[in-house]
């Protein structure tokens, strides 16, 4: 019986991927990389690296013979020993990277230094298009934005009915999405929501916008949403202040296009949320 180091080597990677999405999952930081609806496909693939462990840890110990069991004397095949030095020095230096980082880099949130980076919140014209909130999947997840078809249109007609609009966290995308496409049809309505503190360039000293960051499949597409809001003390509100807000909607117009915003009468810093992102909702549709 040999030992073969490189097997070996594959095993603690292998063994790594498999402790590292079993962390995320026993935390629940794993909503922070993916949407909650991908969960299952994770849980799936930690046992695949579970799986694939236990095969190169046994190859890792097998007996010299039984890697030429299937070749004649003579044999000229390439048994996987035969790479340079320094294609395998690449090959897991690739593989080892994002282990590296996974494990060394602390877990940090998406803030408004992001935002930045991805462009303007704010319209910048006539062709602004609105992220799409509303997903059409089969696979329930926990952060209760599963609805069926007949849930989600008895809540959507309800927003018109509310006399104040709750903009929680299972159904945010959509109100929003409808809020903007129709500024109009909302003006003079009660709204409370809560969100980040998010500033542009431009905007008044009254002035911020109340924001969510919302993840289709994963961290890589999240996109930012959010409310103009106006109140006399913005000012003195930090960049990435958590704040929960109750005001008035109205109807202003930002780069010529209308855009609904919020009059706020009451505002409170709360603390970061356990989970700040939002998803769009899931609907199926039932018989």
């Amino acid at each position: 019986m040999r030992f073969h180091f490189q097997y070996f080597l594959r095993a603690v990677i292998l063994a790594a991927f498999a402790i590292f999405f079993i962390k995320l999952h026993y935390t629940g930081e794993i909503t922070k990389y993916i949407n909650p609806k991908y969960e299952l496909m994770s849980q799936i693939a930690a046992g695949v690296f579970i799986f694939f462990f236990f095969i190169q840890l046994f190859r890792a110990w097998e007996h010299d013979s039984d890697k030429h069991a299937h070749c004649p004397p003579g044999c000229s095949h390439d048994h996987g020993y035969s790479d340079s030095l320094s294609k395998k020095l690449i090959s897991y230096s690739i593989i080892i990277f994002p282990l590296i980082t996974g494990y060394a880099l602390s877990l940090s949130v998406l803030d408004s230094s992001i935002a930045a980076k991805k462009g303007t919140l704010l319209p910048e014209g006539s062709n602004e298009t609105l992220p799409d909130t509303e997903n059409n999947d089969d696979i329930p997840i926990s952060n209760n934005n599963y609805l069926s078809k007949k849930e989600y249109d008895e809540k959507m007609k309800k927003l018109d009915e509310l006399d104040v609009i709750q903009m929680k966290e299972d159904i945010f995308a959509s109100y929003y999405q409808s809020i903007s496409s129709g500024p109009k049809a909302f003006s003079r309505k009660r709204i409370k929501l809560s969100g980040f503190v998010y500033k542009e360039e431009g905007f008044s000293s009254n002035q911020l916008v109340i924001s969510r960051f919302i993840i289709t499949h994963c961290i890589a597409d999240a996109g930012i949403i959010g409310f103009l809001t106006e109140f006399e003390h913005a000012s003195e509100y930090e960049q990435d202040t958590w704040v929960e807000i109750e005001g008035t909607l109205d109807v202003t117009t930002y780069n010529g296009v209308e855009i609904p915003i919020i009059k706020a009468e009451n505002v409170e810093v709360i603390d970061e949320p356990a989970d700040p992102y939002i998803y769009p909702v899931l609907t199926k549709v039932t018989e």
